[in-house]
């Protein structure tokens, strides 16, 4: 097993051109600009950028966002940031999946989720909005909700009335104790995905948080999250 999982996550690149080489699209939703970074709403930018620093690639600049490239046994993943903010992810999404011919079984979207407590990370190939401004974006561009996303748990700890507040709140240093961790975890499930499926994937990552006390707060959490257009 260990030989197995080592196989997947050798993070030396391929460098030779592969013509047989399959594309996969990564695309980390969050909003732009120094006041959302290092946010809740942000975590997708935060994976991303986690992967770029193990795989010794920088962000540049593109059309809808910030790109960043790398090749892995024969599958050159596409980084994209978007730079449409959360409510026009699908935009940038849309653009990208066309212009580099992409499959959208090869697409894989990274999002917060309030709906899953701190430390839970949960990898599924298609569901709704789940009250997402971004990807209610996604779905409505696109046309369907059946692409792979990774929704990464941010938790429910906020009163009635301040969820707004709470996802575009600056992370708490108890809570980057919990999220670290993860962001690695996080790089190689998005390895994981292009090289062995999304299935065996699920079956590897898809974690549940330790027992303990229930986040403090309202539960209801299907309300839209109104976010910078």
């Amino acid at each position: 097993m260990f030989t197995f999982l080592k196989s997947i996550f050798d993070k030396k690149t391929i460098t030779q051109q592969n013509s047989d080489e399959v594309k996969y699209l990564i695309v980390g939703l969050g909003n732009i600009g120094p006041d959302y970074e290092n946010t809740r709403h942000n975590i997708g930018f935060m994976v991303l950028d986690k992967i770029a620093h193990e795989r010794g690639v920088a962000f540049e600049p593109a059309r809808y966002g910030d790109k960043a490239t790398f090749r892995h046994k024969g599958r050159s993943f596409i980084l994209i940031k978007p730079s449409t903010y959360m409510n026009l992810s699908g935009k940038a999404i849309n653009y990208w999946l066309n212009k580099e011919k992409v499959d959208i079984s090869r697409l894989l979207v990274i999002v917060d989720d309030v709906a899953l407590p701190l430390g839970t990370l949960r990898l599924k190939a298609k569901g709704s909005d789940g009250g997402h401004n971004g990807l209610a974006s996604i779905i409505s561009v696109l046309g369907t909700n059946a692409f792979p996303r990774l929704r990464f748990g941010i938790g429910n700890g906020f009163s009635r009335g301040t969820q707004v507040q709470f996802v575009l709140g600056k992370w708490q240093p108890d809570e980057l104790e919990t999220v670290e961790p993860l962001l690695e975890t996080s790089s190689k499930l998005v390895v994981s995905f292009a090289t062995i499926g999304i299935e065996r994937t699920m079956n590897f990552f898809n974690t549940k948080p330790s027992k303990k006390k229930s986040d403090k707060g309202n539960t209801d959490i299907t309300g839209k999250q109104p976010d910078k257009p």
